[in-house]
This record gives structure tokens, C-alpha cells and sequence, in this order.
């Protein structure tokens, strides 16, 4: 495995950024950007133990809804 991918969204309604990696039962929150980057690296470190291969690299895709009126 070369890379994983985390869809970042930010929660409008009361703030922060949730994550949640593609493919795997991996997610986590944070009040902040450097809040979502350092919990997401952690909740790597804790999903791959020393007997799975980890990722490389982290790529962070940021999603931001947008709703137009009619």
C-alpha cells in the first residue's frame, strides 16, 4: 500500500472537521486543521500494527458542500 486517502468534511453547524479514511473503519475529529492532521496521523499509528503494512502517505481530501437555492 503506497497511500491512504481521509475525506475531510467540516461541520458547519457547530465547527471542527470529522475524517474518515476511504476503504478502511478509520475516523476521527478535530476543532481545528492541525487538530484533524495530527488526530489523523494518530489514528493511523493506532489502526496498522506492526504486522500490516502501512501507508506511505496520507492524502487529505477536503469536501465542501455547497447548497444553491432554486
Amino acid at each position: 500500500m503506497t497511500e491512504i486517502i481521509f475525506e475531510i468534511t467540516e461541520d458547519e453547524a457547530d465547527g471542527g472537521y470529522s475524517a474518515s479514511a476511504l476503504g478502511y473503519g478509520i475516523h476521527t475529529q478535530g476543532d481545528s486543521l492541525d487538530d484533524i492532521r495530527r488526530n489523523v496521523k494518530e489514528a493511523v499509528d493506532c489502526y496498522f500494527d506492526e504486522s500490516m503494512p502501512r501507508p506511505k502517505l496520507i492524502r487529505l481530501h477536503f469536501v465542501r458542500d455547497e447548497v444553491l437555492a432554486g
